[in-house]
């Protein structure tokens, strides 16, 4: 094949990127012009993909892993017509779509959002875990590739071990993966931090692994012709690229393989940008421009991919047509629609850790939403995803039959591995681990917060009442992180996250009803270790039809004047209120006219999104708030103004029995008793 035009066309990419990145004054051209040659011949001779509808949910899927790449893949997309040239040249700016790092915008192109090295390529092991779950259900016709593209720094961030290992064991032969191997990080060589074999690395884990040049067309096209017809295994291609390939000084000598073009405009690193534009074929007065016969190229490779996609549209009707049922399904998980659920179904066991009652949710819903997968960290026993285990079997190599991920001791990569699922589509996907092990995934918590997709989080164990395992494995400030993402408003205006704590089984219930109807934002359930005690039934036929009103974030649970202005609130979430319910019945045996109101709050944030009228209905402005919470005290003291108290705990935990913990923090109905007595 002549490559002439093919390598005008990667140069064409080069010049884009570097005259994004002078023109904005900042951004990192160096490692975009080095990887521009891989995604100019991945786009148009190998990447499957509809020219006239980015969205299409049989297109080959793109990761894009190092973020501050940016540039190549915007360059890249213009090609393809998906932004306009003034938008190329907003780079960086207010408002513009070619933001710093790529955002998530499937209708443009972008598969991810992608910025913390390392995540960009796991999402993409998620998504094609999330592929092979759709071909063993619904065939060949639904299949296709996933293709990531790696940097250095992601190569030696901690989580690329999680991602090669699983996809290495699960044998995703779907799985392209692209090293952009320069030997040049933001601030130093790669030689001075790391000598690891990487290909090897990999071959452990069980990849197929190519090492190429990978600025040259006819060897990038001919791995990829052996990595597309690989059977057994995931293809790394490792590729020896130049960093800021193609760069001039102003006297015309080469400023190839600098670090300075990592990070920054070129004329800052010490080239000459109207020199290297001259050297690329552009003119450095107006560089914004695609020639006129990579244009032409790029028709002709568009009216290919058409060719492509009306061929597999029609693979896809016909299979439709000869299954009609099974074409049915496929819609309704692609469009993510749920069965009709009756959640009082399910068992409301009395005195029960909130994480069993979980369990059993689980257990109703395996078999009944079917496209839902569920994945825990090695503790599936303990945090009761394993009642979903048991319906259903882990995915094996070569068999993905089941809806189970056994991720192992890996909390960062399990929930981007979920974040690539949800990216992909047709999978409702949960994972679950303790509650103090989220600090290993609040990174990609933010990120699927950013991109708006619902994953749902379990996390267990969510109190000093963890008990002998001591401070280390005892959540004390993990709610508040929740909370305070509940207050950061995603660019939708909403809560980033739904964070529910439930207190009882009906509340946990009605919060997995909650989370599986959220698919605006991530759903955090934060779920007890312990037995936590009911507060009575006062004429309601369940625990769960009592908690109809959780999905305002706040409700009352019990008064003793119903129906009259309280004299005084006790609010709390999760098992506190049991806590302060037990309390106020003791304070009610001295003093019964005083009218007691007990509400629990499930979400803060939900909470706040209710009207003046609801909030002011639930928490009267000029009635005494009294708080309990196992957390810092800042999660409730929002809600409980000047004149109310909040107790809570402002230090770690301990290692004891948890109901030795319980009376010494002062988590008892006595000391309850003795809080409200005080605060009033």
């Amino acid at each position: 094949m002549n490559n002439n035009t093919v390598n005008r066309a990667a140069d064409n990419i080069r010049l884009l990127s570097a005259a994004m990145v002078e023109k904005a004054k900042s951004g990192h051209p160096g490692g975009a012009m080095g990887g521009a040659d891989f995604i100019n011949i991945l786009y148009s001779e190998f990447l499957n993909f509809d020219p006239d509808n980015p969205a299409w949910d049989l297109r080959d899927r793109f990761f894009l892993d190092p973020g501050h790449m940016s540039p190549m893949l915007y360059a890249q997309l213009a090609l393809l017509g998906w932004y306009k040239m003034s938008e190329i040249e907003n780079f960086r700016q207010w408002g513009s779509p070619t933001t710093g790092h790529p955002e998530l915008d499937i209708n443009r192109g972008v598969e991810n959002t992608s910025g913390p090295l390392g995540v960009g390529h796991t999402l993409a092991v998620g998504a094609a875990i999330a592929e092979r779950f759709m071909v063993s259900r619904f065939g060949n016709s639904v299949s296709h590739k996933t293709y990531a593209f790696i940097s250095d720094g992601g190569i030696q961030e901690e989580i690329s071990q999680g991602a090669g290992r699983i996809a290495g064991f699960l044998g995703l032969n779907n799985l392209i993966m692209f090293y952009d191997a320069n030997n040049i990080q933001l601030s130093t060589k790669v030689d001075d931090v790391t000598s690891e074999d990487t290909a090897g690395k990999y071959e452990a884990w069980g990849w197929k692994v190519l090492t190429i040049n990978g600025n040259n067309a006819d060897e990038i096209r001919e791995a990829l012709k052996i990595a597309v017809a690989e059977t057994e295994k995931p293809v790394l291609i490792i590729g020896r690229t130049i960093m800021g390939k193609s760069l001039l000084t102003a006297s015309g000598d080469s400023f190839e393989n600098q670090i300075s073009t990592h990070g920054q405009p070129v004329s800052k690193a010490g080239a000459d940008i109207g020199k290297t534009i001259k050297n690329l074929g552009g003119d450095p007065q107006n560089p914004f421009v695609i020639f006129d016969d990579v244009a032409d190229y790029y028709k002709t490779v568009k009216e290919n991919k058409r060719q492509f996609v009306k061929a597999k549209n029609n693979e896809h009707k016909q299979w439709g047509l000869a299954n009609p049922e099974l074409a049915d399904k496929y819609k309704s998980f692609i469009n993510r629609e749920l069965p009709e659920l009756d959640f009082s179904e399910i068992a409301q066991a009395e005195n029960s850790p909130t994480r069993s009652v979980s369990g059993k949710v689980l257990e109703f819903l395996a078999g009944k939403v079917e496209n839902m997968v569920v994945a825990s960290a090695d503790l599936s026993n303990s945090d009761k995803t394993e009642n979903f285990l048991h319906k259903t079997k882990a995915f094996e190599k070569g068999d993905f039959s089941g809806a189970f991920l056994n991720a192992g001791v890996s909390e960062l990569t399990m929930a981007a591995l979920m974040s690539g699922m949800a990216l992909h589509g047709g999978i409702i996907p949960v994972c679950a681990t303790f509650f103090v092990f989220s600090d290993y995934m609040k990174p990609v918590l933010r990120l699927s917060a950013l991109m708006e997709i619902p994953v749902i989080y379990i996390w267990t164990h969510d109190s000093f009442r963890v008990g002998e395992d001591g401070p280390t494995h005892q959540p004390v400030e993990h709610e508040a992180q929740l909370r305070l993402l509940e207050q950061l408003k995603n660019h939708k205006g909403n809560p980033s996250v739904l964070a529910l704590r439930p207190a009882g089984s009906g509340e946990t219930i009605a919060a997995w009803e909650m989370a599986l109807k959220n698919h605006k934002t991530p759903s955090c359930l934060m779920l007890t270790r312990q037995n936590v005690a009911e507060v009575e039934l006062h004429g309601e036929k369940s625990y769960y039809e009592r908690a109809k009103n959780v999905d305002k974030g706040a409700y009352i649970v019990y008064e003793t004047h119903k129906g009259e202005n309280p004299d005084l609130i006790l609010l709390a979430n999760g098992s506190e209120v049991s806590t302060l319910y037990e309390g106020a019945k003791l304070f009610i045996k001295e003093n019964n006219l005083l009218k007691i109101r007990l509400v629990s709050i499930i979400s803060s944030g939900l909470f706040m999104q209710q009207t003046n009228e609801y909030r002011e209905q639930i928490l009267p402005n000029n009635v005494k708030v009294l708080a309990m919470t196992a957390g810092l005290p800042s999660n409730l003291q929002p809600f409980v103004g000047s004149k109310g108290k909040v107790f809570g705990l402002d230090h770690f935990g301990y290692s004891a029995p948890s109901q030795v913990l319980d009376d010494k923090f002062g988590f008892t109905a006595e000391k309850a008793y003795s809080f409200i007595k005080s605060g009033i």
